[in-house]
């Protein structure tokens, strides 16, 4: 079945609510390294929830740290298991099957792949198993027992382009990725329309951390953090950094700079507790509810109406969405609601790739 979801109301509040505590996963010293597992009980028969995380892992406070955060809310609300399984940065597609393989025949149901580089892998994989369901993040695979969880990355990223235009006081910002790829491509190209559409002056400078299948730009700190200082010598003075773990080094290089901004991603970074001493340095994150996405699938296994097809989470929905924790950006909230009004009603277009 193919469907688009929408976010309800009720789970907004409830993810709202919880956020703050299940806010980073774990911190930077309790994080296991790449390749490991753990699992957790919930307590009754629930549902038994198979997470592979992309590299990085449960405490990157990013991306995976999301896609925890709706595992660990529905094990919480549904009992059952948790069972958690890192990529590494070194893994090929048979590393990929072995995971995704290993959680089905343990019985998990659903197991999500939380990045776009389990894409290959769940593709064979769902069809050896097509009585469990899978859910895959970031990217589409077309099989009838597989939901596939996307969002408007490029929507929630022309607003962060929008707050950077107006909160730079030398027309010059900085974007980061994490790899050079048509998924973080779409970030790219919001942010620097957002920025140009707002100042047609201003400079933006890109920049990425690794090339092709090479995923270890997403789990560099020092990487992140070599390459915001780079764009900081240059002149800019907001860096947004869409690059899993390796924007907290992005993070770590802007608070060093009196009057530098720096924009996060995936979670809300200024409310990450690992980043605490550098949060009065994080303009706003451009975040994607993962969280969600990843519960509405667990809840629809439970319910016994698992939920497949391209499930999509836009701007209009709060499937993305720019941050306001810190108070940071009420000067600019008018333009910023404009700016979002215009891209819901279609208005402003915005661009897929740069």
């Amino acid at each position: 079945m193919r469907r688009v979801a929408k976010i309800s109301a009720a789970v907004l509040a409830s993810a709202a609510l919880t956020f703050t505590a299940t806010a980073c996963g774990s911190t930077s010293s309790e994080k296991k390294d790449s390749g490991s597992d753990s699992s957790s009980s919930g307590g009754g028969k629930g549902v038994k929830i198979g997470l592979a995380y992309d590299v990085g892992g449960r405490g990157d406070f990013s991306f995976n740290d999301s896609a925890a955060r709706g595992a660990d809310k529905a094990t919480k609300e549904f009992g059952g298991e948790l069972k958690e399984l890192t990529a590494k940065v070194t893994d090929t597609e048979a590393d990929r099957e072995q995971r995704l393989s290993s959680l089905a025949d343990a019985g998990y149901n659903p197991i999500v792949g939380v990045g776009f580089a389990y894409a290959a892998s769940m593709t064979k994989v769902s069809a050896k198993y097509p009585d469990t369901t899978f859910g895959i993040v970031d990217s589409v695979v077309d099989a009838k027992n597989v939901s596939s969880i996307t969002f408007t990355e490029e929507q929630g990223s022309y607003l962060a382009g929008v707050a950077a235009a107006l909160k730079t006081k030398k027309d010059h910002v900085g974007f980061i990725g994490g790899a050079d790829i048509p998924l973080i491509k779409k970030f790219e190209a919001g942010f620097i329309q957002g920025a140009k559409e707002t100042n047609p002056k201003i400079k933006v400078e890109s920049q990425y951390l690794s090339r092709g299948s090479d995923t270890s730009g997403f789990a560099s700190p020092d990487k992140g953090k070599e390459a915001a200082q780079g764009q900081l010598d240059k002149g800019a003075d907001v860096i947004y950094t869409a690059a899993g773990s390796s924007g907290t080094g992005a993070i770590e290089a802007v608070a060093g700079v009196k009057g530098a901004w720096g924009i996060g991603v995936d979670s809300d970074q200024y409310n990450v507790p690992g980043l605490a001493k550098y949060k009065e340095s994080v303009l706003t994150s451009v975040v994607k509810n993962v969280d969600i996405g990843v519960y509405d699938l667990i809840k629809s296994i439970k319910d016994g109406k698992p939920l497949t097809g391209v499930n999509t989470y836009p701007l209009k929905d709060d499937g993305v969405s720019l941050s306001v924790s810190g108070g940071f950006l009420k000067d600019i909230q008018p333009k910023l609601d404009e700016a979002k009004k215009k891209i819901v009603d279609g208005s402003i277009k915005v661009k897929t790739t740069p």
